[in-house]
């Protein structure tokens, strides 16, 4: 028996989905979580085979919380199912230790499979979002740039910026322009536009 966490914080999605999970011969659904924080709780409780992980959720997000699994409970296996399935979050969700990552979009059979292979120890990525993944490259932003552009997407204004990543204001700028220049923007909002779109804020 494969014993599998659900965790997303649209109550719909979360219900449907282990529904989905309960039909299959061989699957389990021992715990449910609407939180990235509540997803860690519960899994470390009921030690499950398989995390299954909305991406974006409140809290720790799906793969902040498949790296603390990752360090406090390495037989569980994550699996990311989500809408927002950009190249950046692939590569970092792998380098976080996921094991899975499929669109929600996806088939409950696909997905039936893919829990079955990542609980047989292997790995099961969408073919489309990895060659997405693949053609989009790397992000061009160093870390800083990329902190600062996230903050930016909010539309917070330089002061707060600087004030939020203890820099200076002429700091932020300068690594705002450096952002800009790096993804061929018009202006920020621009940039902030492109890295969003690639997943790499």
């Amino acid at each position: 028996m494969i014993r599998i966490l659900v965790a997303d914080d649209e109550h719909l999605i979360r219900e449907a989905v282990a529904g989905l999970l309960e039909l299959v011969d061989g699957f389990e659904v021992v715990g449910w979580a609407a939180s990235g924080d509540e997803a860690v709780a519960t899994a470390l409780r009921v030690r499950p085979d398989v995390a299954l992980l909305d991406l974006q959720m409140p809290g720790a997000d799906g793969i902040e919380v498949a790296r603390r699994l990752a360090a406090g409970l390495p037989g569980c296996g994550c699996v990311i199912l989500t809408s927002h399935g950009r190249p950046g979050y692939l590569k970092a969700a792998l380098a976080a230790g996921v094991r899975g990552f499929l669109p929600k979009t996806t088939s409950a059979r696909d997905l039936a499979a893919a829990v079955r292979k990542v609980a047989a120890g292997g790995r099961h990525v969408d073919p489309e979002l990895a060659a997405e993944a693949i053609s989009a490259g790397d992000s061009p932003l160093t870390p800083r740039e990329t902190d600062v552009l996230a903050l930016a997407r909010d539309g917070a204004p330089v002061e707060e910026i600087a004030r939020r990543v203890s820099l200076s204001r002429g700091t932020v700028r300068n690594y705002l322009t450096a952002a800009v220049a790096k993804l061929g923007a018009a202006n920020r909002h621009d940039a902030v536009r492109v890295a969003a779109e690639r997943g790499w804020i």
